[in-house]
């Protein structure tokens, strides 16, 4: 569990400082966009209960990251299939290779055919199943950073709407209506004044 989740911390890595460019790392790049979120939320969202977010953020994230690891060690199973199967296919061509020696005179090249073809497969098959393993780990990744970022923008948007919602009061909503009618009052007089010229 523990080399699991230390191949899966090591996937990222940190561009060397002074150089310019794009960061084609998605987990390090997304944990530069989460904080300057979190910073956002923190900043706009001093009534909402931080302990509460962060405890909700925390719980989302703990819970991709099983997820993932899940997702990770169902591929570990395929990859150990595979393995297996390579195993079992090593134990036939130990087996054809016993039989060209025994055959040697009469069929080798056809033999040596099969054997080629035989690792050629299974070369062929161990790759699709790499190539599955990183394609659903990259989804899942994907996925949670995509569910991670909604999550954090609703709770600042609840946090921001509510920030503004608890300092409207009367006073302010009735300063903000007078400059509203002040300002049309201005607009009317310039349009008379426009009109009489």
């Amino acid at each position: 569990m523990k080399n699991i989740t230390d191949s899966f911390l090591s996937l990222s890595y940190w561009p060397s400082a002074g150089s310019f460019g794009f960061d084609t790392d998605i987990l390090a790049t997304n944990l530069i966009n989460l904080s300057v979120v979190l910073g956002v939320l923190i900043f706009f969202g001093k009534g909402v209960c931080a302990s509460c977010l962060f405890q909700r953020l925390s719980d989302l994230l703990d819970n991709r990251k099983q997820r993932i690891l899940k997702t990770i060690r169902n591929s570990e199973e395929l990859r150990e299939g595979a393995i297996e199967q390579l195993e079992k296919a090593r134990a036939h061509l130990r087996k054809v290779e016993t039989e060209a020696d025994r055959f040697r005179v009469n069929g080798y090249s056809e033999i040596e055919r099969d054997k080629l073809n035989l690792i050629n497969s299974i070369s062929t098959t161990l790759e699709q199943f790499e190539n599955y393993k990183n394609e659903t780990i990259q989804f899942e990744q994907q996925k949670a950073i995509h569910q991670v970022q909604q999550r954090v923008l609703q709770q600042a948007l609840l946090g921001a709407l509510g920030t503004l919602n608890s300092c409207l009061n009367n006073e302010l909503h009735l300063r903000t209506i007078g400059a509203n009618i002040g300002m049309f009052g201005a607009m009317k007089e310039k349009k008379k004044e426009k009109k009489t010229d």
